[in-house]
């Protein structure tokens, strides 16, 4: 009765990963319980989580190598993966909210979310431009939200402006706004096999020492047209969350990342937790920090729970 912080279904975005094939459902490693699957058995699972109150997904693809290339030319194919399982969730599913992520690093051979020159430096301007024809297949396809993840400095102007312009002005922008080059990524880039071949993310993601860079980053998203901003990691950045909302009027996400899954799994498979308390616990501090949303993969978990 005198709770100050409540978690409930509503607050929950379930990330999920797509494959190609059919028939396919292979468990990840480092995730257990977290799986990914063939767009057939995918319908199925958010037809599964829809029922359990779950509103909105947040899809990651799964490039086959021979799809891959230096620049990420698949990402905007409208005959590709993510567009085809945006357009067959909105038949089977039609409520749910989906989020598509808008980062070349799934779909390029090199594994960073931009172009790269002979050196090894990350594009930025020009890799804006592929992000841009990114998200506008991916609202052609019937996203609600397209999620720019990549941290690359102009992309959020560039992404509304292209979507106003073709006329998708409902379309929605959640911004990765403070997204910290964190080692709590691992397990994500083992689901996607997309781990940077070369160097590391830290020229364009920030450094886990700024926090006043986190407000510049939020108060540049959302000048530029962003509809949700987001912190990521969320765990190691409660401070950062806190700060984010006393600084912004728009809602705030967090993202409880793959690391910080396969931590409290690996804990309570050995007995070490209560793994049940342990998620609740971790999702309501998010809540109290400031977070209105958050991506979990404990998220179908959670709703059971929560029923």
């Amino acid at each position: 009765m005198v709770r100050e912080t409540n978690l409930t279904v509503d607050d929950l975005i379930y990330p999920m990963f797509v494959m190609s094939g059919e028939g396919q459902k292979v468990e990840i490693p480092s995730m257990p319980g977290c799986y990914r699957y063939s767009l057939d058995l995918l319908l199925k699972e958010i037809a599964e989580v829809s029922q359990v109150g779950i509103n909105a997904i947040a899809l990651f693809p799964v490039i086959p190598e021979h799809q891959k290339d230096e620049t990420g030319t698949e990402s905007y194919n409208p005959e590709g993966l993510v567009q085809t399982a945006v357009k067959a969730i909105k038949k089977a599913v039609p409520e749910i909210i989906i989020i598509t992520d808008v980062a070349l690093d799934p779909f390029t051979t090199h594994g960073h979310d931009g172009l790269v020159d002979e050196n090894g430096s990350v594009l930025n301007d020009p890799t804006v431009e592929i992000l841009a024809k990114m998200a506008l297949s991916q609202a052609h396809a019937g996203a609600d939200f397209v999620a720019p993840s990549d941290m690359m400095d102009g992309r959020v102007g560039a992404i509304r402006q292209a979507l106003d312009n073709q006329g998708y002005i409902n379309v929605g922008i959640l911004a990765y706004s403070a997204k910290y080059a964190s080692a709590y990524y691992g397990p994500f880039r083992d689901a996607l096999d997309s781990a940077p071949k070369f160097g590391d993310k830290k020229t364009y993601q920030m450094d886990a020492g700024n926090s006043k860079e986190a407000l510049k980053e939020v108060e540049l998203d959302i000048a530029e047209g962003a509809d949700i901003v987001m912190v990521k990691p969320a765990l190691a950045y409660l401070d950062i969350i806190h700060q984010v909302k006393q600084n912004t009027n728009l809602p705030v996400a967090a993202y409880n990342v793959s690391g910080e899954y396969a931590m409290i799994k690996a804990a309570a498979a050995n007995g070490w937790i209560d793994e049940k308390k342990v998620i609740l616990e971790s999702l309501i501090s998010m809540k109290r920090a400031g977070a209105d949303l958050i991506l979990t993969y404990f998220a179908k978990e959670v709703a059971l729970m929560l029923m």
